[in-house]
């Protein structure tokens, strides 16, 4: 199972570049030709106007790159990258996430399972494919071949110049805290527009509420083993991989696109890419994954909370 979502219904802006008082420039130049014999050529403006131009360009890009601290990773090649996540998705994700339950189901020879057992085998599950990723990450670095280095995954990855500036905590904090804003802002839009509609899903409300044992299984599921599951995957290894092919801004979409669709909910899809390029550029301006994982972490567990007191 992946990440919860409430229902709701559905970074970097470069500071401003190093501005030149034109005007007042001009004025001193009429006052320098009105006071002496040499006019300055038409073209010589033009010349410095056009340099103004590109200095102030050159200045808002770098500091747009310069969001990230994120360095180009070498460590798998794009055929590599995507053999790699096919395999994933196809022998790990999708069996597991979305057949486990029913499989556990037939071997009980219960049509369907009760809320305390769909929460302790959904916890079974999730351990599993967590185990699978980092066995298959040891595994296949033994043998050379580039899937989930773990090692490499969690070593910052960050320019040393910028990172000593950089506080994962206040990324995390800041990121945890847009997303509030973002769900709280269209959840109101929503309400202002369309009929009131209930937040919280009535199956998770049901496991939730259906004993102490389905809440501890639901916390450690959602609040620990999932987001740290996919931080892994999608931020510690596939957008990590694409920065080095396609830059931090692309690798942020590509990956949350993938977030996105590796959930299989067309409902949820535009909340779940928002999530992702949050936790995406959390992850590029502090260059730690901690700081993702904690974001990812903390917002399952609003989500717990609401779905449990509403």
């Amino acid at each position: 199972m992946t990440m919860i979502l409430a229902n709701w219904p559905l970074l970097c802006t470069p500071p401003a570049a190093n501005s030149i008082n034109r005007s007042s420039w001009l004025q001193n130049v009429s006052i320098l030709q009105s006071s002496s014999s040499v006019s300055l050529p038409i073209t010589t403006i033009s010349a410095h106007r056009c340099c103004i131009n590109n200095k102030d360009e050159n200045t808002a890009t770098t500091s747009l790159e310069e969001f990230s601290v994120l360095k180009p990773d070498n460590g798998i090649d794009n055929g590599n990258l995507w053999s790699t996540m096919a395999l994933y998705m196809f022998s790990l994700h999708i069996p597991l996430s979305f057949g486990g339950l029913s499989v556990v189901a037939s071997i009980l020879g219960q049509s369907s399972l009760d809320p305390q057992t769909e929460a302790v085998c959904l916890l079974g599950i999730q351990i599993l494919e967590l185990q699978a990723v980092l066995w298959g990450s040891t595994y296949f670095m033994k043998n050379k071949t580039p899937l989930f280095d773990l090692l490499r995954i969690f070593q910052p990855n960050n320019n040393s110049n910028l990172s000593g500036e950089r506080n994962w905590v206040f990324a995390s904090i800041v990121g945890f805290g847009f997303l509030l804003l973002i769900v709280f802002s269209t959840s109101f839009l929503a309400d202002q527009l369309t009929s009131s509609k209930e937040v919280n899903n009535h199956i998770l409300k049901e496991i939730v509420s259906s004993g102490f044992i389905s809440k501890g299984a639901c916390v450690l599921v959602y609040c620990i083993i999932t987001p740290l599951l996919e931080e892994i995957v999608y931020r510690g290894f596939l957008l990590r991989s694409l920065v080095s092919a396609i830059g931090w801004r692309g690798a942020v979409v590509v990956s949350s696109v993938v977030f996105s669709l590796a959930h299989f909910s067309v409902e949820d899809s535009l909340q779940l890419f928002i999530i992702g390029c949050i936790l995406g550029c959390s992850y590029c301006w502090s260059g730690k994954l901690s700081s993702p994982l904690l974001i990812h972490s903390l917002y399952n567990s609003f989500i717990l909370i609401v779905t449990f007191l509403a």
